[in-house]
């Protein structure tokens, strides 16, 4: 991956979208080497939970701000039928009472982010990806094995999705991770993203991309080299 492209056709639907996007390198993503702060990782998601309660003012899931705002964005595309933001996804856990609890210290973080921002954060491995990697409008038929799935399936036309040159790596937009592009124990270098459709949250946008940044650099889990938040003015960053 040389460069993160996001492509014409999406500032034509979201011409207000602002992501946030860090590059991170010198990644050591196993529980051993990050022992010492572990306990610590793990509290934040735990307070994160907690946190993420504030968001839960509606007594309907769906007519809560930080919800509706994507449900409106999802009705814009192409989605697979009930597909929702990861956000409303995480959000839904914490009313059930079902709580996030701990995957891996890097998920365990960006995870973190996105319950204490209430934003779609989420992160690839890199070095698995093909060519660019693109968020664009899809004419449909790229493969994709989404986490947990056996039997890959294919995006559909007129989808929004991140993609590089061999399949989708996240399909309708932030829905559902790709297995083949996933963080693992052997990850050595990433880009997270934290996306929002909603202009009035750029600082929120900001606060989360510089905790995400803040927290990767504590706990020594890696190095970051770039922070940036993209928007349809800055829509191509060079990664390489």
């Amino acid at each position: 991956m040389s460069r993160f492209i996001i492509e014409q056709p999406f500032w034509d639907i979201f011409p207000e979208c602002e992501i946030g996007v860090l590059l991170i390198g010198n990644i050591d993503n196993t529980e051993g080497g990050c022992e010492k702060f572990r306990p610590d990782i793990i509290e934040f998601l735990e307070q994160s939970n907690q946190e993420a309660r504030k968001y839960l003012t509606e007594p309907v899931l769906s007519q809560n701000k930080v919800i509706s705002v994507w449900r409106d964005a999802f009705s814009k595309f192409k989605t697979k039928k009930g597909a929702r933001s990861s956000i409303e996804a995480l959000l839904k856990r914490i009313e059930k009472g079902n709580e996030v609890g701990a995957i891996n210290p890097l998920v365990d973080i960006y995870n973190g982010i996105s319950l204490r921002f209430a934003l779609p954060c989420g992160m690839e491995d890199i070095d698995t990806f093909k060519g660019d990697l693109k968020l664009t409008v899809t004419n449909g038929g790229n493969p994709f094995l989404a986490l947990g799935d056996e039997e890959i399936d294919y995006t559909l036309p007129g989808e929004i999705c991140y993609l590089d040159d061999e399949g989708a790596v996240c399909r309708c937009w932030n829905w559902r991770d790709g297995q083949r592009t996933m963080l693992t124990e052997d990850t050595k270098n990433a880009i997270a993203v934290i996306e929002s459709v909603d202009p009035l949250r750029h600082k929120d946008l900001e606060a989360a991309l510089d905790t995400l940044s803040a927290w990767i650099e504590k706990v020594m889990i890696g190095k970051v080299s770039a922070k940036v938040i993209m928007d349809r003015n800055n829509s191509t960053l060079t990664t390489r």
